[in-house]
């Protein structure tokens, strides 16, 4: 009798003990850190290249090359999480016009449109104009660049600060949102 006493004692303290444990872990989860969602859509990449390269072509003429220092694929969304972004953008006479770098990005396989984020530094070849911004999107079937997130636009003799562009890739021709600088000429929205 006493040995059945213990045992049911010890039973009802390790109950006791595990209902506590999971009301700790419970608690716990809901006030502690979660697993970002990036981390968890890492995790679950169908496959992960290492020095990745992409040409994007349209009617068979390069439009863009894409290159990243690691590319994670996704099949079931049919894009790509990129990190350390270099995309390099084309004339029609496949001359490089210029080169944007980002901390990381979004290559959405069926209409090859990117997104970059983090750092986005584009670079026009012909002169250096330069325009910084958090984010920037490439449409492709419009081959154009665009931001709705503030951006600096330096080229010789101009610079530009706004609330959001639209561009083509050349950056020959930005229409500004709410744009404020000094020098040259800018194309505000509606006109």
């Amino acid at each position: 009798m006493t040995r059945s006493r213990e045992q049911g004692a010890r039973s009802s303290t390790g109950a006791s003990c595990s209902v506590l444990l999971a009301l700790l872990m419970f608690t716990a989860c809901k006030n502690g850190t979660p697993v970002t969602a990036t981390q968890a859509a890492l995790d679950s990449a169908d496959q992960v290249l290492l020095g990745m390269s992409h040409y994007v072509t349209d009617a068979g003429i390069l439009r863009a090359r894409v290159r990243a220092d690691t590319a994670y694929f996704y099949s079931s969304t049919q894009q790509a999480e990129l990190r350390n972004v270099h995309v390099t953008f084309y004339d029609v006479t496949g001359r490089a016009t210029s080169t944007l770098t980002a901390r990381e990005g979004t290559d959405h396989w069926r209409t090859e449109d990117m997104q970059a984020r983090g750092n986005v530094v584009v670079v026009r070849d012909k002169d250096g104009g330069t325009m910084r911004t958090e984010v920037m999107d490439y449409n492709r079937a419009r081959n154009e660049v665009s931001s709705d997130k503030s951006f600096v636009w330096d080229e010789p003799g101009r610079h530009v600060e706004g609330d959001g562009f639209t561009s083509d890739p050349e950056f020959k021709k930005i229409t500004a949102q709410r744009p404020h600088g000094t020098g040259g000429q800018f194309i505000l929205p509606s006109q």
